[in-house]
Order: structure tokens, then C-alpha cells, then sequence
């Protein structure tokens, strides 16, 4: 319950950031009809104090002008309408350009910023740059997609990068929570845009290696600490990768959407064997300085999560047999055995 409301507070806080951020965006967009406005005021007011001077109506002042000019765009008259005729064109001129300059600039300011649905590209945008040390995803197929519903259910922050968006999917994502960008991953303001530059993993699951290794590529240049998980097809080349640039390359014969997740959040698993029929799986984790496992002992965890915990390390002192009473902290290494769905809910406390 507590954990819940704490998403709910999250959440609101996120979406009243994105509002203040989206609206600073429309500010800057529609910032031409403003400006317009202000010369109308500005410089009508001064034209009109250099023409009364020469008409022999002179005003007191440039500020004075300009407060009449301002007077005049809200059809509010300042004093006696003047006699010369250059003069008197600014009573009907400027009224029309001022009140057509800002009419035209709050009205499209008003749509947009109530109508976010018809500009929805620069809203999820500004949700995205709300998010720090989440997963930014790259396509969202067969696999994307299976890999988008294992990383919330682990409750992970996701944003998605997809190229060609399936109308009725994008909805069902949305409606999950995670900001989907209708952009193409090879440019480097889309990933900007996803947050990578502030991402802990960047996931490439499209069926491209070529596309995976260069999205993956610009992404570590971009952020030389992001974890990367690429879908490789050939397991030589996946090998080379993780040599050469220290990816988690996942060939198409390890590939499953769980193993994805699951290294998206540093987490090693390996594919079920079966055991007088049950499926076992075994996995290896680091705590985080946040996870809910801190201060747990051995036994309490494999009791809660029905698994046993075959291998744990602190620093440079490890035990294959961990004692039951020994109690966990931040950055302790564990390894564990069990089955799949008890693997996948000690991953969501990690």
C-alpha cells in the first residue's frame, strides 16, 4: 500500500513537471505573436511620438506614447482624438495589428496547451524529460513489447523509441504508464529526447544488428556509463561486442523477453531446466543502496521468495554456502536458484 501511494506521488509529481515544462515549450513556440504584439505597442508608441512633435500635438513623453499606443490596442481612448491625419490612422491601425497579433497568438496557445492529444509527440516529450536512471527501450515488435511488460512489471521506469507506432498499441502502452516517442532512434535528438543521456540502460531489440550497433554506439557517446542491451542475431558477432564494447549482447538462441528485462536491470538469468518437472532458474544480482532486500537475512529470503540463495559476495570475502542468519547490504552480490515467477519477484525488490 505504502509502495503504492508513493508511485501515485511520483507520478503526480511527474506530470505537473511535464505540464510546467510543456508549457515553458508552447511559451517559446508561439513567443513570434507575442513579440509582434510588444512592437506594435513599442514602436507605434514611438512613431507616434516622433509624428505628434512634427504635427505640433506633441505628447509628454515616449512613455506616455507608448501607454497610449497600449490604450489604443484595447480600444480604450487616451484623450482628444487628434487633428492631423497621419496621426488619427493610428487610432484604427494599430487596435487591428495589436488585437489581431495577440488574438491570434493566445488562441493558438490555448489549444495547444489544452488540446496536448493533438500534439501528443511534444507532450511525451516532456514527460520523457522528467525521468532519470530509467530504461530507455528501442523498438517495440514481438520482443520490444514482451521485454515493456516484464520491465513494469518489475516497476521500472520505461521510455519507449518507436519508428512506426501501432495505433492501437501505442494506446495499451500509454495506458501502462510508459511514454512512447514517434521518432527514429538513429538520431541523436530522439535519444536526447528519451532521456539516454541520463538513462541507466538503453534495450535494442529491432531485427537489425547493423541499426542495433549503431543506435548503440551513439547512445554510449552520449552517456558512457549506460548499460547496454543489444539483440544480436549471430552469436559470434553478440560475442564480439561484449568484448570489444562491453554491451550485453543477447544472441537470438538466448533470446527471451525475461532474459532482456532482466539484464536491463543487472540481472543475469539463465534460460529453465527442468527438475522432476519443475522449471529452475539461476540467477545473479546486486543490491542497490534503495532495494528492500537491505538488512534482510539469508533465511528470511528464501523463505518469502521460496528460492535458495547458493552463492553470496561482499567485496573481496564470498561464501558458496551463505550462513542463514547472515544479513544483506547495499552492493552485496547473490546468487540464487528457483523458479521462474520466484526469480522475477525478488528482481522487483532488488
Amino acid at each position: 500500500m505504502r509502495a503504492s501511494k508513493h508511485s501515485r506521488l511520483i507520478l503526480i509529481w511527474r506530470q505537473w513537471r511535464a505540464s510546467w515544462r510543456d508549457t515553458a515549450l508552447l511559451l517559446r513556440q508561439f513567443g513570434a505573436p507575442l513579440a509582434f504584439f510588444v512592437l506594435v505597442v513599442v514602436g507605434g508608441g514611438a512613431a507616434y511620438y516622433i509624428l505628434s512633435i512634427q504635427a505640433g500635438e506633441p505628447v509628454d513623453s515616449v512613455a506616455e506614447a507608448v501607454y497610449l499606443a497600449l490604450s489604443l490596442v484595447f480600444l480604450q481612448s487616451p484623450g482628444e482624438f487628434p487633428r492631423v491625419w497621419y496621426l488619427q490612422v493610428f487610432y484604427f491601425a494599430l487596435p487591428v495589428l495589436g488585437l489581431g497579433a495577440l488574438a491570434q497568438g493566445l488562441a493558438d496557445f490555448g489549444v495547444a496547451l489544452f488540446n496536448r492529444r493533438a500534439r501528443s509527440r511534444e507532450w511525451e516529450m516532456a514527460v520523457a524529460s522528467t525521468y532519470s536512471g530509467h530504461v530507455v527501450l528501442v523498438g517495440l515488435g514481438h520482443l520490444g513489447y514482451r521485454v515493456m511488460k516484464q520491465l513494469r512489471e518489475m516497476n521500472q521506469d520505461v521510455v519507449v523509441i518507436e519508428l512506426n507506432p501501432d495505433a492501437d498499441l501505442v494506446t495499451t502502452v500509454r495506458n501502462m504508464g510508459v511514454t512512447i516517442l514517434h521518432d527514429d532512434a538513429r538520431r541523436e535528438a530522439a535519444l536526447r529526447a528519451a532521456g539516454v543521456p541520463r538513462a541507466r540502460t538503453i534495450v535494442l531489440c529491432p531485427q537489425n544488428d547493423a541499426l542495433n550497433l549503431q543506435i548503440a554506439l551513439k547512445a554510449r557517446s552520449m552517456n558512457p556509463a549506460i548499460q547496454v542491451i543489444v539483440r544480436i542475431f549471430d552469436d559470434d558477432f553478440a560475442e564480439a561486442l561484449q568484448n570489444q564494447f562491453n554491451f550485453r549482447a543477447l544472441s537470438a538462441t538466448s533470446m527471451a523477453a525475461p532474459a532482456f528485462a532482466a539484464a536491463a536491470v543487472g540481472v543475469d538469468v539463465t534460460r529453465p531446466i527442468t527438475v522432476e518437472g519443475q522449471p529452475l532458474s539461476f540467477a545473479q544480482m546486486r543490491l542497490g543502496s534503495h532495494s528492500v532486500l537491505l538488512g534482510k537475512s539469508i533465511t528470511e529470503l528464501e523463505q518469502r521468495y521460496d528460492l535458495s540463495i547458493v552463492f553470496w559476495r561482499r567485496g573481496d570475502e564470498f561464501d558458496f554456502h551463505p550462513a542463514p542468519d547472515r544479513r544483506l547490504a547495499a552492493q552485496d552480490a547473490i546468487a540464487v536458484v528457483g523458479r521462474p515467477d520466484s526469480i522475477h519477484r525478488i528482481i522487483q525488490d532488488i
